[in-house]
């Protein structure tokens, strides 16, 4: 074998193992333990994050951040990839942001010149929009590592009673029309509900808390059967207009009944302390959508329009 695939196979086998001795690598490749120091050295030259643990029981560890074995991509591989890298920075945050940043310049640098050429050219000619709302990144980052190291999460969370802690177990994490979501099981509620990351003011891992397998048995596409306790039927009429402007929204778009002039009504379930985001997005097609439900919903937007007539007097 040569050396320079052994060195890869080894990498491949640390990650696997976090913590070792060099007596079980050179075991496992049939080499020397001076060989396997060498080699360890030369890792750790190459920037993989190991590092010896003195004493008794001893041996090597890896540092939480890990470094991948090389990856092949092809050509059309790597321009995919960037250009979905480069579309995440439409978002207002992301869980990932450093990341996301870090990769692609690497990514970049490594680049053949013929295809950096390429990308160059479909920056800023390509692009996914997303409306940008801006929230906490550290707060995304907290819900995200909750998923994947199973963990609970205590928050300060902004409701219509003010701000209050929640513990919570995140179920997931995902973004819609610029917000960030994260439906979770609420323990001081005892049931699902779906929270609004840009109204979590701060969020940390809680180890005190029992993780709890029924609720990490559910996914976002296997959701909750309710987020949350009180909910409302938002009923909206909507012209031919409307109706092709909602018939991709996640929220509406399933629910619309399209009649033969090519207008519709649309109807779902919503948590009543979400009463106004629901609102304002009916408000945004103007003439286009009219609120029939409930009565909450169309006094809100009573109000919305004597405000927005009084700046016109």
């Amino acid at each position: 074998m040569q050396k320079s695939q052994r060195l890869i196979q080894m990498m491949m086998l640390i990650n696997a193992k976090k913590a070792f001795t060099v007596q079980e690598l050179a075991d496992e490749f049939g080499l020397s333990t001076r060989t396997v120091t060498r080699d360890l050295q030369e890792l750790s030259e190459l920037g993989v994050p190991v590092y010896s643990v003195q004493g008794r029981g001893g041996g090597y560890r890896l540092l939480q951040e890990r470094l991948l074995p090389p990856i092949a991509f092809t050509e059309s591989e790597a321009v995919a990839l960037f250009i979905a890298g480069q579309s995440l920075q439409y978002l207002g945050s992301v869980p990932f942001e450093e990341g996301t940043v870090s990769a692609l310049h690497k990514f970049y640098h490594y680049l053949p010149a013929d295809t950096k050429k390429q990308i160059d050219r479909l920056k800023d000619r390509v692009a996914v929009w997303s409306p940008h709302r801006k929230m906490s990144p550290d707060c995304l980052k907290v819900l995200m590592q909750a998923v994947m190291t199973r963990s609970a999460v205590t928050i300060e969370y902004d409701s219509r009673r003010g701000t209050e802690p929640r513990d919570i177990q995140p179920v997931g994490l995902y973004s819609s029309n610029g917000y960030w979501y994260c439906p979770a099981y609420c323990l001081q509620r005892e049931e699902y509900r779906l929270f609004r990351a840009d109204r979590i003011r701060s969020a940390g891992l809680n180890p005190s808390i029992p993780f709890r397998d029924e609720v990490d048995r559910r996914t976002l596409r296997n959701p909750p059967d309710n987020t949350g306790a009180e909910t409302l039927s938002f009923t909206i009429e909507l012209t031919p207009n409307g109706v092709r402007s909602l018939r991709s929204d996640q929220w509406f778009g399933k629910s619309i009944n399209r009649r033969e002039d090519g207008s519709g009504t649309a109807t779902i379930r919503i948590a009543a302390e979400n009463l106004a985001f629901y609102a304002d997005l009916a408000w945004g097609l103007g003439a286009d959508a009219r609120i029939t439900e409930p009565t909450e919903a169309i006094e809100y937007t009573k109000r919305k329009i004597d405000a927005m007539k009084s700046l016109y007097v």
